[in-house]
């Protein structure tokens, strides 16, 4: 019997070191579960984590973050995969913060640490720093992380306007939690969040969303196959400047799921069956009352009236019982007047984005022609030929597709000219094995 509990579950994951980075200080895993009782348990992970601190603090601290996590995380057998997956990043920044404090060389070395689960009941984020989770669903890209950054931070405040001139001067890269330089650190949990057909998520680093606007990146996740858009957002960040290191995973929910073979169907209620029974038992002694005082029956509505206020009663009760216990089920760092999607945008292949990739495509062809490089501009131009069709015809995910495919075979005809290496990809399993 093939094992179709993971069918439809589409990875791509690129990490690429930049233009100015002299060696990578970004990690990831992607550990799809392999078998249904890893996934029934603790589901499919993902983490993408971006280091801080010299030498080679950070690269140590990210792949330490990355591989204790997973490590954490699928050890945590009789917890929940929630206060699983909030233990295993607390735990790793406890190795982390005392590997620094170890070697000297190492001192208050940090790593941002952003992790997804998808599992039968939804999607949960564990979040520390600035890399960032998104979810892609029906023309809507959402940020599921809160940026754990100063700008951030003071806009949630209130002490600056988003859209001020002081909001704009504070550095984007100034960040306010992470893991490593402090013993203890807060996690922001987020989720679960149900999964759908065609939902699509993104994990990355800053490198990437400091670089590519998220109105870009949505109708770039919307227009491409999950291998092409993970390539192209890395090229497209490098061609803006690449300052920093640059890591994504995409993934893409391509089929739908049952809670056998996958993901539990998003239309089931998970209400306790006893609730109609507990507030349906008032409405029908009020109800009878009514009827009684219809019929001139007094004495048996009395008595329905008081049997209608002692199970109102009760229902509040057990309304006060439910809410206290669904509070007492979050851990400290969800119980937060935050809550996800912090950023929405709309995601709809647009004429805009159309135009700025065609001024792209063109600032490489006149940048090939002034520095002489050898390019295949037959092929390539047959692509930009396409892409000029589709949008004429008002096919613009097509025309993004073409314009894509365009600009990847452009970067790698350079890179190999220049002996550059091709990012890091991988469809799956760790980047650290």
């Amino acid at each position: 019997m093939p094992e179709t509990w993971n069918a439809g579950l589409e990875i791509a994951a690129v990490t690429d070191v930049g233009m100015r980075r002299a060696n990578n200080q970004d990690a990831f895993i992607s550990l799809p579960a392999d078998t249904l009782d890893r996934f029934l348990r603790r589901g499919h992970l993902f983490v993408v984590a971006d280091g801080m601190g010299a030498h080679a603090a950070g690269e140590l601290a990210s792949r330490m973050a990355a591989d204790k996590i997973g490590q954490y995380y699928l050890q945590q057998s009789p917890m929940d995969s929630e206060t699983a997956l909030r233990m295993a990043v607390q735990e790793a920044n406890s190795d982390i913060h005392r590997r620094g404090q170890q070697n000297p060389e190492f001192y208050n070395m940090g790593t941002t640490a952003s992790s997804m689960v998808i599992l039968p009941e939804g999607v949960i984020v564990a979040h520390v720093g600035d890399s960032r989770v998104y979810r892609l669903r029906d023309g809507k890209f959402e940020q599921l992380t809160f940026d754990h950054s100063l700008v951030w931070e003071m806009q949630a405040s209130g002490q600056v306007h988003p859209n001020s001139a002081l909001s704009q001067s504070i550095p984007k890269n100034v960040i306010t939690r992470s893991l490593g330089p402090s013993a203890e650190v807060v996690v922001d949990m987020e989720g679960p969040f149900p999964v759908k057909e065609g939902d699509r998520f993104l994990l990355c680093s800053d490198g990437l969303s400091g670089q590519v606007a998220d109105e870009e990146i949505g109708p770039i996740l919307a227009s491409l196959d999950p291998d092409l858009a993970a390539r192209f957002l890395i090229d497209l960040a490098n061609l803006r400047g690449g300052p920093d290191n640059s890591t994504l995973i995409i993934v893409h929910v391509a089929e739908s799921q049952s809670a056998t073979n996958g993901f539990k169907s998003t239309s089931h209620s998970t209400t306790n069956p006893i609730l109609p029974l507990i507030f349906g038992t008032p409405i029908l002694c009020f109800l009878a009352a009514f009827l009684l005082w219809f019929t001139g029956n007094i004495g048996p509505m009395v008595v329905a009236v008081i049997l209608g206020l002692v199970a109102a009663a009760v229902a509040a009760h057990q309304l006060r019982r439910l809410s206290q216990d669904t509070n007492a089920k979050l851990s400290p760092d969800r119980q937060s007047l935050r809550s996800a999607p912090y950023r929405s945008y709309a995601a709809k292949p647009n004429d805009e984005l159309v135009a700025r990739l065609s001024e792209v495509l063109k600032a490489l062809q006149k940048a090939a022609e002034e520095r002489k490089w050898t390019v295949d501009w037959a092929r390539i131009n047959a692509m930009i030929d396409d892409a000029g069709k589709a949008k004429d015809r008002g096919d613009r995910r097509t025309a993004i597709g073409c314009q894509a495919k365009a600009i990847v075979e452009t970067m790698a005809q350079l890179r190999s000219q220049n002996k550059r290496p091709e990012p890091a990809r991988v469809e799956s399993d760790s980047v650290l094995d």
